[in-house]
């Protein structure tokens, strides 16, 4: 038995994900485990299509365990984003490999190239302050300053895949796992691609072909096919668009202590913010306050973490639970195995999961509210307080 992790999002599912399950089956994994972003995603947005959905196809799709990532993880900076994966699988206490994607498709140039920012971090701290004070993001003034001495490693961290692929490995060891990592190269259709090729098109440009009505048959599973047009017939198809007015008046509502205190605010970012309080649309805002230091992305996860009321003080804690979404036979022998291993609880019901602690009711409030306010993103609207009610898929086909 050999256990594989996936961290994934699968907005939406794509042929580029089969090929990494395929892959990862290939290298050995008899089982796969994936953490997977509920209904927000950390590229600031709403899922196309609801957290559950998603999870039942993912286990008709080649994964055999679907563990939710908490939403303030879910829109988070890459750097958290992994932590908080890394860690739900490694307090699984059953996994024994992480899997995932990369550009440069080596283990072993990540790490290295991983141990080269790390250094470079901490002796040119001073640099890279400088750099940043022209008003660049961290990333790209510590970009710079390795392409200075160490070409290959910058060109590496330059990568989206890449570049969240070392933050996996930085997680593995912050948290001293015994998950071994490996990755799969990325073909074809590359990260935010507009261009598709032999059946691979990346998944914001089957996000665009859903909104514009185009088919996605040929870039996805017949299932996930059949799953977009069942949810768009049905007003079950999410856009941010449809969260506007809300965030507005959340915004236009909220104090400057109220924003300083969100998570990602900084650097006296929470003023620029409120400064552009009055705008009349998300696009205006977005553009009224990005700079070269605070990217697009970055603002519509703050704005979302406004509106849901994730705080600094929210990424202080780990993850207190597991939350089950989705399972196979293949995933209860997984969870069999965790059994006496798991260094946290995992279960389906999150009315339990908030019982464990105040912490455990913390992460709960968060997500039930995130999925309250998801439902409003909708064509046709959904009930609130629907956690509660939700029936996880066991596919025992």
């Amino acid at each position: 038995m050999k256990v594989s992790g996936i961290v994934c999002e699968y907005n939406p599912f794509h042929n580029g994900h089969l090929f990494h399950i395929r892959k990862t089956r290939e290298n050995g994994a008899t089982h796969v485990v994936a953490v997977m972003s509920g209904n927000f995603v950390q590229r600031g947005d709403v899922a196309v299509i609801d957290k559950l959905e998603r999870a039942r196809l993912a286990v008709r799709s080649g994964a055999d365990l679907v563990i939710e990532l908490p939403v303030q993880y879910c829109l988070a900076s890459a750097e958290n984003f992994a932590s908080g994966a890394v860690y739900l699988l490694d307090s699984l206490g059953a996994v024994d490999e992480l899997s995932f994607g990369s550009e440069c498709g080596g283990a072993e140039k990540l790490l290295k190239a991983m141990e080269t920012v790390d250094t470079a971090a901490v002796t040119h701290a001073e640099e890279i302050k400088s750099i940043m004070e022209k008003g660049y993001t961290y990333p790209r003034a510590l970009n710079s300053v390795v392409n200075g001495y160490d070409a290959e490693s910058a060109a590496i961290i330059a990568e989206p895949n890449n570049t969240l692929a070392v933050e996996y490995l930085r997680a593995l060891k912050k948290f001293s796992s015994d998950m071994k990592p490996f990755t799969v190269k990325r073909v074809n259709a590359h990260h935010d691609s507009t261009e598709t090729e032999n059946g691979f098109a990346s998944a914001s440009n089957l996000r665009d072909m859903i909104d514009r009505g185009v088919p996605v048959d040929e870039f996805t599973t017949p299932e996930w096919a059949q799953a977009v047009k069942t949810a768009v017939s049905k007003g079950e198809i999410a856009s941010l668009s449809r969260l506007e007015r809300v965030m507005l008046y959340k915004l236009r509502s909220s104090t400057i202590e109220e924003i300083e205190r969100i998570c990602d605010v900084g650097q006296g970012l929470e003023h620029r913010i409120y400064g552009a309080r009055m705008v009349g649309s998300i696009d205006e805002l977005l553009f009224t306050v990005k700079t070269k230091r605070y990217t697009m992305a970055r603002i519509r996860r703050i704005m979302l973490d406004l509106l849901i009321g994730v705080t600094k003080e929210d990424m202080k804690q780990l993850p207190p639970y597991g939350r089950i979404l989705a399972f196979n036979e293949r995933g209860r022998e997984v969870l069999a195995r965790a059994k006496d291993r798991a260094k946290i609880p995992f279960a389906s019901s999150i009315a339990k999961l908030s019982q464990l602690s105040d912490t455990a009711e913390r992460f709960a409030e968060l997500e039930i509210r995130a999925s309250d306010i998801y439902g409003l993103a909708l064509e046709t609207v959904t009930s609130a307080e629907k956690d509660y009610r939700a029936k996880i898929m066991i596919d025992m086909e």
